[in-house]
């Protein structure tokens, strides 16, 4: 089982606080700036970072749905982690200045892959499929922090 790994990240026009506490607010603004692959959101826990337990279904292609429940923690200031109850899934959020009223956000994730000629496949395309999915996520992510 080899470790998969999707890096994206993005430049947005907010302070970094504005748009880690975006980020961060899973009760308002994390549903809203989820894009179409993902369903089924629902808050279980907290919902405001550390401590929240989300819920929600990834459809990274048409075959392949992942049920997720996430556990939201805080290791660092600026970082948020969601660690998959279901699966090795790990999601870590960074969001650091970067220069006059604006910040850089990066989410990566990773978790194992299947094994054999599957996993090679899953090592091959998944990481730009998911890729897409969260560039799409931080542009309405921009979108709601540049407001």
């Amino acid at each position: 089982m080899a470790q998969v790994e999707a890096t994206t990240e993005r430049i947005i026009a907010a302070d970094a606080e504005t748009v880690f506490d975006a980020l961060a607010d899973y009760k308002e603004v994390r549903g809203k700036v989820l894009p179409g692959q993902f369903s089924e959101y629902e808050v279980r826990e907290g919902g405001d970072g550390e401590g929240t337990l989300v819920h929600w279904k990834l459809q990274a292609t048409s075959k392949r749905i992942r049920d997720c429940l996430l556990e939201v923690s805080e290791p660092t200031e600026g970082q948020l982690v969601e660690k998959d109850r279901n699966s090795s899934m790990v999601t870590t959020w960074t969001v650091t200045p970067s220069g006059e009223g604006k910040s850089k956000a990066v989410v990566s994730t990773v978790w194992n892959g299947a094994g054999g000629i599957g996993g090679f496949f899953e090592k091959t395309f998944a990481p730009k499929g998911l890729g897409r999915i969260y560039d799409e996520l931080l542009q309405n992510l921009a979108t709601e922090a540049e407001k």
